[in-house]
């Protein structure tokens, strides 16, 4: 038998907050701000920020390791945080997750659309989120009555590591019947999950505008003018080179055309 690579794409495999729904990433965010306040620490928006894309219990760990926020724990509680304290945060966090997560649910714009040309062309849609299956159920239950559906979702607790390893990716490559890895996009706004599409095999798209890295809400990122949105982009596609995503793009508005390119690409022989 001989190898032969992909021609056409299979799969688009996508990230959810900040990529489908909650343009900005404003839910996980805001929670993990509410969170370590009430053990009496500060963070800021833009610390809670810092490791999205990670499962959270690991995002809450990675906080807590940040010099200022453990030394503010340790004012607060006492002592530096521990594992234990980490798993208490997390047990904060959750119900105060699922609680708000209607608040921050609605449908990045352009994302049903994409969806409907992804499903022309054939293609199936995987996803995967650093949520745990509890708020994956919420979240994917809002987003089928707004007319957003996948056809698989992996969650951060269904896997033995989390974002960035690719075990996420994989287990969607798997439950899809995809017959090569190579034949799949994923689509994140965060580096870890564009780390996750690499550790994989897998072409990657980095979303700079709708998500985490940019930060802003939809309405805020309409006021911008063209001029702005350019900087914005290119700002945030700076951020991104390090983990090396193939394209950047400021929302999964503009997907089609990646996929178009990368289709160009896979006949003339490439590979991610």
């Amino acid at each position: 038998m001989h190898y032969h690579s992909p021609q056409r794409l299979q799969a688009v495999i996508c990230d959810w907050a900040g990529t489908l729904v909650d343009f900005g990433s404003f839910a996980p965010t805001q929670i993990f701000v509410e969170a370590f306040a009430e053990l009496g620490v500060a963070i800021s928006l833009e610390e809670a920020r810092g490791p999205m894309g990670m499962g959270k219990w690991d995002h809450i760990r990675t906080l807590c390791d940040q010099p200022a926020i453990a030394e503010r724990f340790t004012q607060a509680v006492g002592h530096a945080p521990t594992n234990d304290d980490v798993t208490a945060l997390y047990e904060r966090f959750m119900p105060l997750q699922i609680a708000k997560i209607t608040d921050h649910s609605a449908v990045i714009p352009g994302a049903l659309h994409t969806f409907t040309w992804l499903r022309d062309q054939g293609l199936k849609v995987g996803s995967c989120s650093g949520y745990p299956v509890v708020v994956m159920e919420r979240i994917a239950a809002l987003a089928k009555d707004n007319g957003l559906r996948v056809d698989h979702i992996v969650a951060t607790d269904e896997v033995p590591n989390g974002r960035p390893h690719p075990a996420q990716a994989l287990a969607n490559v798997i439950a899809l019947g995809i017959s090569d890895v190579a034949a799949c996009i994923k689509v994140d706004d965060t580096a870890p999950g564009i780390l996750e599409g690499c550790s994989a095999g897998m072409w990657t798209v980095a979303l700079t505008c709708s998500g985490n890295a940019l930060g802003l809400d939809y309405e805020q990122y309409q006021a911008l003018s063209d001029t702005e949105r350019h900087a914005a982009h290119e700002r945030v596609a700076a951020q991104f080179a390090p983990s090396k995503p193939h394209y950047c793009i400021p929302t999964i508005a503009e997907l089609p055309g990646v996929v178009e390119a990368i289709h160009t690409r896979l006949q003339q022989g490439e590979k991610p």
